[in-house]
């Protein structure tokens, strides 16, 4: 049995990722995302009425025509977690393939519901729950694993792809977080497993490599947004928080701050509402039951109306546009449309950092120029992030032990500091650590 890794998205940029892994004469799809900046979306998206062909020309989707010269049958499509740029293309190229889509609970809710709002093309896929430490025999050849892992969205894996010859892990993206909010830990002790059971080829996301020294505990981030709201208990001004809509563990701790000090927890916004409604219906997490949640426009326009009668100082507004998001409710805060207003002495917290392109950090400053003007004091960098540092990644090949390294999750920037550091390690590149770019295929011997 030959086994070759097909780049189809994620090798040339930070998103819209999708790999292949052909043996023999069957494949195995490795997710299927969006690239959120280069349609100018952001979490409150639409782009259902899109077609498929008009997002690969404007590569905001993975350009999948290249499996066309594959010879083999997809077997699954799976998909690592709920993040856009890992499941927003499968409403638009999932239909081209007669397999299932397996993913962990909440990712496929997350799945269900893109697939609901698509406007163009009927998706027929089998949706199959996996949850983490179980196994899905795809064929005589193929069995596939979660393996349970943290990242900055609840319920992700990393998946392992176990053949005859030995394992293929798929890791974009991971954090090695001994301490996660919500949920366990990584499990080491299967990854320990695995890596003496022998590893092929490991597919790792390269996006922060250069980053020196281990990746913070999301308890880090916690302890900074508690430091921070909980200073302000006998506070009169407006306390906003913005920040990912997905990061279920940050939103539960705001929540928490906000109860703590007397505040109701408001969260507004579409994206804020589905993926923080979605997790606590299938009761992934428990919020104060202060918590209130609202999407729809009109409804919070309503509820900021009420919080401007009432006074803004009874409630901590929980919302979407830390990155300058058009549409967004910060940016609509800021442009002055929305009933809330923004006052002198006001205060705005950003949960999040600003994502590096010249798109968001135009933005972003655009809505923090606004927020000066007013008088408003803007606290940044409230965060932790979710991707794994250098020094993550070396524990992270030393448990596993593979024979080849194939850098993904990110621009040829990354990719080659990844293939440097693990030329640091041990691993040549062209020999055992692989450059590639999307639309490239690499046998692996």
């Amino acid at each position: 049995m030959d086994i070759e890794i097909i780049a189809v998205g994620g090798y040339d940029e930070v998103g819209r990722n999708m790999t292949a892994v052909r043996c023999g004469k069957e494949i195995v799809i490795f997710d299927m995302g969006l690239r959120l900046d280069q349609v100018m979306i952001h979490e409150d998206a639409e782009v259902e009425n899109l077609h498929s062909l008009d997002l690969i020309q404007m590569k905001a989707i993975p350009d999948d025509t290249m499996m066309n010269t594959v010879e083999g049958s997809v077997k699954a499509i799976v998909c690592s977690h709920g993040h856009l740029d890992h499941i927003g293309a499968i409403p638009k190229l999932a239909h081209r393939y007669n397999a299932p889509i397996i993913s962990t609970p909440y990712t496929t809710e997350l799945i269900r519901q893109q697939i609901s709002g698509e406007q163009k093309f009927g998706v027929n896929n089998k949706l199959f729950a996996l949850k983490a430490g179980q196994k899905y025999t795809l064929s005589q050849n193929l069995v596939l694993e979660f393996v349970r892992m943290q990242h900055s969205i609840i319920d992700t894996v990393t998946p392992v792809l176990h053949t005859p010859h030995g394992a293929i892990v798929y890791s974009c993206d991971f954090k090695l977080d001994r301490t996660p909010v919500i949920g366990d830990p990584p499990d080491f002790a299967r990854l320990a497993q695995i890596g003496k059971e022998g590893v092929i080829a490991l597919i790792v996301e390269s996006t922060y490599v250069e980053n020196k020294g281990r990746a913070p505990s999301e308890r880090i981030a916690r302890d900074l947004v508690r430091d921070t709201i909980t200073s302000y208990e006998d506070d009169k001004n407006a306390l906003l928080v913005s920040t990912f809509s997905s990061h279920i563990a940050r939103v539960k701790t705001i929540a928490e701050c906000a109860h703590e000090i007397g505040r109701k927890p408001v969260l507004l916004g579409r994206s804020m509402e589905r993926y923080s409604s979605t997790a606590e219906q299938m009761k992934l997490v428990a919020f104060p039951d202060t918590v209130s949640m609202f999407g729809n426009r009109r409804t919070v326009d309503r509820m900021m109306r009420r919080m401007m009668k009432s006074g803004k100082e009874n409630f901590l507004p929980i919302i979407t546009g830390h990155q300058g998001e058009p549409g967004s409710i910060l940016t609509r805060l800021v442009l002055g449309d929305t009933p809330y207003k923004l006052d002198k002495g006001d205060k705005v917290l950003f949960s999040a950092k600003v994502i590096p392109n010249p798109m968001n950090r135009g933005q972003r400053y655009m809505v923090e120029a606004h927020l000066g003007m007013t008088g408003v004091r803007v606290f940044e960098d409230l965060h932790v992030s979710g991707h794994s540092y250098r020094e993550d990644h070396y524990e992270f090949i030393h448990l596993l032990n593979p024979q080849h390294i194939i850098p993904a999750h990110g621009n040829i920037r990354m990719t080659s500091a990844y293939a440097e550091f693990a030329s640091e390690i041990g691993y040549t590149l062209h020999n055992d650590v692989h450059i590639m770019s999307n639309g490239h295929r690499l046998k692996i011997n």
